[in-house]
């Protein structure tokens, strides 16, 4: 399928993934966000900390957009991280405050944006060029998922299906771009199907089904373009939830089989 979301479609996704994202945070005690959760080494604190950051760093991209002048969403990598690790030493209130404030401000300034300035090229923490028409799309993604992982009873099956739709979209075309072994995915109650297209070999696969390394509890997915690729079906929920490295629960190989384990996504 290919991605035919809208910059409307991004804005909308980003207020209900915000709804769903705060709605879980309030429902949280404070003692909870220091307990792990299902991403490896990040705590709720850490996985609070890093939705604030990101919300920054997506402030800076539409100053970019706004302005032209350049501001990258962050100084590097190692910011990136120290910013994290940082925010988790906080106390839970000063967390949720700057989750809050940031998002807050970044839909402010992207209220800001006329036409012109939303075809403004920016670039993304992975070095893409891109137009500001992505900006809605990446804080969407963020709050979505991560609204899944605080742990507050927030499901991929919550989540709107035009959304996991695209988000399927969006995670088959970096997976083929990163030359990893062929799938064939199909949504069961969806009637969707999409495609990873292998181009090289296969992408190296770590851990056992942790959301951090990789995704699926069978053996790791085989194949290079050459090759058949793996079968994979279930809901467009679970098939989201497989493709982006979190529990998949029903989603199984051609012959009912665990799903092929995934190298990291991102």
């Amino acid at each position: 399928m290919a991605a035919n979301r809208s910059r409307a479609d991004g804005l909308r996704w980003t207020a209900r993934g915000s709804e769903l994202f705060f709605g879980a945070l309030a429902a949280l005690p404070d003692d909870r966000l220091d307990r792990p959760t299902a991403l490896a080494g990040w705590s709720g604190k850490h996985l609070l900390a890093h939705v604030a950051a990101n919300a920054d760093a997506l402030v800076n991209l539409a100053h970019w957009a706004r302005t032209g002048e350049e501001r990258p969403m962050y100084s590097s990598p190692a910011q990136r991280e120290e910013d994290i690790e940082a925010g988790a030493k906080s106390p839970a209130s000063e967390l949720r405050a700057w989750a809050v404030r940031a998002a807050e401000t970044l839909d402010a300034r992207l209220a800001e944006l006329d036409e012109r300035q939303w075809r403004r090229n920016v670039r993304t923490a992975q070095g893409r060029t891109v137009t500001a028409e992505e900006i809605p799309w990446m804080r969407a993604r963020e709050v979505m998922v991560h609204a899944v992982d605080l742990g507050a009873g927030v499901e991929f099956g919550d989540l709107p299906a035009d959304f996991l739709a695209a988000l399927i979209d969006d995670i088959t075309a970096k997976r083929s771009a990163a030359a990893e072994p062929a799938l064939t995915l199909t949504a069961t109650d969806h009637g969707g199907t999409w495609a990873v297209i292998s181009s090289g070999e296969p992408a190296q696969v770590t851990g056992s089904g942790d959301p951090a390394q990789g995704t699926g509890s069978g053996d790791p997915a085989q194949g290079t373009g050459s090759g058949e690729p793996a079968v994979v079906t279930g809901t467009l929920a679970g098939l989201a939830a497989y493709l982006s490295g979190r529990r998949s629960d029903g989603v199984t190989g051609a012959r009912g089989e665990p799903a092929p384990r995934l190298p990291r996504w991102l």
